[in-house]
Formats: C-alpha cells, sequence, structure tokens
C-alpha cells in the first residue's frame, strides 16, 4: 500500500499544511471543506484540486474534535477512502464518538500532529510545518496493520515523526504540554489588557515568547479545551499553586518557595530545550 491519492478534509492551518506537504512529495490531493471560500484558498495555494467524490488511498480528518466522529461515519458510508485518520488534539472523545456511530474502526487511526502556529486558516499554512515534530497515533486493538503502516507514510511524507501512544495517555499528556500552557499563556496575556501604554511600550521579547500562543482562535481552543477538561483542570490546579505560593513568599519576604519555584522550572524547561524539541 502507498499513497497515490489522499483527501483533506478541513482546510484550515493543519489540513491545508498536510495538503501543501503532500503535494511537494508528488501527492495527488483533494480538498473538502464546508467554507466554501476557505477551500478555494487553499487551492490556490496549490494546496490540490476540489474533491469531486472519487475514492482515495487515505483521508485526513482536519476538523474540531467534537466532528471527527460525524465526519468519520459520512465519508465511511460514501467510501471515500481505503483508511481514514485525524489531527484532533484529544483523542479519547472523538475515538468515543466513532465508537458510538459505529464506524469501522479497523480503517481508522486516530492522530495527533504536535504541530501549530497562533494563526489559523489556510493562509497560515506551511508545508514545513511538521517537520522534525512529533505525531501521535492512537490505535485501538482492532486497529488493522495495513491502516497504521499507510497512515504512519502520511506521517514521514508530511516530515514527521511517528509516536504510538494510548488516547487516555496522549490526552493526559497534551494537557501538560499543549492545552494547560495555552490557558496560562491566555491569562498572562488577558493581563495586559488592563495595562497602561508606558507598560505597554516596555514590552519586551520574553512577554512576546510568554504570549504568543495566547493568539489562538478562542472558539477552537474552547472546543479543544472542553474535549480534555478534568486533565487540563489538574495542570491548572497544580500551576494555580505554585503561583499562589509565589505570591505569598513575595508578600512575606519569605523567598524560598519562590526560589524553589524558579529552579524548578529551570530544570523543567530544560527538558524541553534539546535539538528538534
Amino acid at each position: 500500500m502507498s499513497i497515490e491519492k489522499a483527501l483533506v478534509v478541513g482546510t484550515g492551518l493543519i489540513g491545508t499544511s498536510a495538503a501543501l506537504a503532500l503535494r511537494a512529495k508528488g501527492v495527488e490531493v483533494c480538498l473538502s471543506d464546508i467554507d466554501e471560500q476557505a477551500v478555494a484558498l487553499a487551492r490556490e495555494l496549490g494546496a490540490g484540486r476540489e474533491w469531486s467524490g472519487e475514492e482515495v488511498d487515505l483521508a485526513l480528518l482536519a476538523v474540531p474534535p467534537h466532528l471527527v466522529g460525524e465526519r468519520l461515519a459520512e465519508l465511511q458510508k460514501q467510501g471515500a477512502a481505503r483508511v481514514y485518520t485525524d489531527v484532533a488534539s484529544v483523542k479519547a472523545g472523538p475515538i468515543a464518538d466513532a465508537e458510538r456511530l459505529g464506524c469501522d474502526l479497523t480503517s481508522y487511526v486516530p492522530g495527533h500532529p504536535l504541530a501549530g502556529r497562533e494563526r489559523s486558516g489556510p493562509s497560515a499554512a506551511r508545508a514545513e510545518l511538521f517537520d522534525g515534530r512529533a505525531w501521535a497515533l492512537c490505535p485501538g486493538p482492532g486497529t488493522g496493520a495495513d491502516a497504521m503502516r499507510l497512515v504512519r507514510e502520511l506521517v514521514s511524507l508530511c516530515g514527521a515523526k511517528a509516536v504510538t501512544v494510548g488516547a487516555d495517555e496522549h490526552d493526559t499528556a497534551v494537557a501538560l504540554v499543549s492545552h494547560a500552557p495555552h490557558v496560562a499563556a491566555s491569562a498572562v496575556a488577558a493581563s495586559l489588557a488592563s495595562g497602561d501604554d508606558v507598560a505597554i511600550s516596555l514590552a519586551g521579547q520574553g512577554l512576546r515568547d510568554v504570549t504568543r500562543i495566547a493568539a489562538g482562535n478562542p472558539l477552537l481552543w474552547q472546543r479543544i479545551l472542553a474535549g480534555n477538561a478534568v486533565a487540563v483542570a489538574e495542570v491548572l490546579d497544580r500551576v494555580a499553586a505554585d503561583l499562589a505560593a509565589a505570591a505569598t513568599a513575595l508578600r512575606s519576604g519569605e523567598l524560598d518557595d519562590l526560589t524553589d519555584l524558579l529552579r524548578r522550572g529551570v530544570d523543567g524547561q530544560a527538558r524541553i530545550s534539546v535539538p528538534g524539541a
């Protein structure tokens, strides 16, 4: 099995970036989106042509998490592809939806590329978006070997590195490394709304680094966080406890707790400060 023709459903940042990456490797790409303007722009960018309903080797669902099961069921009913995958940033919920809707799970490999930008839409897409990035694959007990091979080929064509992980473990992990950090960045960025002009004029690169991801689409992120709510809340509880302890230490002048947090911050940051991380 190999990917000669692929269907990308959803021409936002991730879907269009995947389409561009596949086109760069010579794969024929078909595009589908309920937003006619988005799919038209993706076509203009060279991401592929509009899908006419023909069968493809692989269908990539780049839709919000709460729509994955519904779209998968529709596509499988049409016989759209031999193999299906998705890019939703939570996995347990979409998999449960697919099971409830009676989808064929042997041909479906749940996936999630750990890549993105603070900008959204096809105009923000880049063929190199996934280069060197982890791409989580969460097969179930019934996932077919051929489906896994084809989705691994997709990941490779996009320049990413496949990481096989259980759905629940995935959701716990991304709560720590993606979802809670987005909320934390948003909290810091939200505090800037009340800052005076002098304060804002003094903002440096450090603040921009900390708040960059807060520019993401709020409605999209609301859906993502709702799909992983408990795991994200648990991480935020731990972060909030550290911040509360730091505030208490600053008020009291007893700075041991603050120093401990700063040291743990150095250690944690060092774990991701490696080439390709």
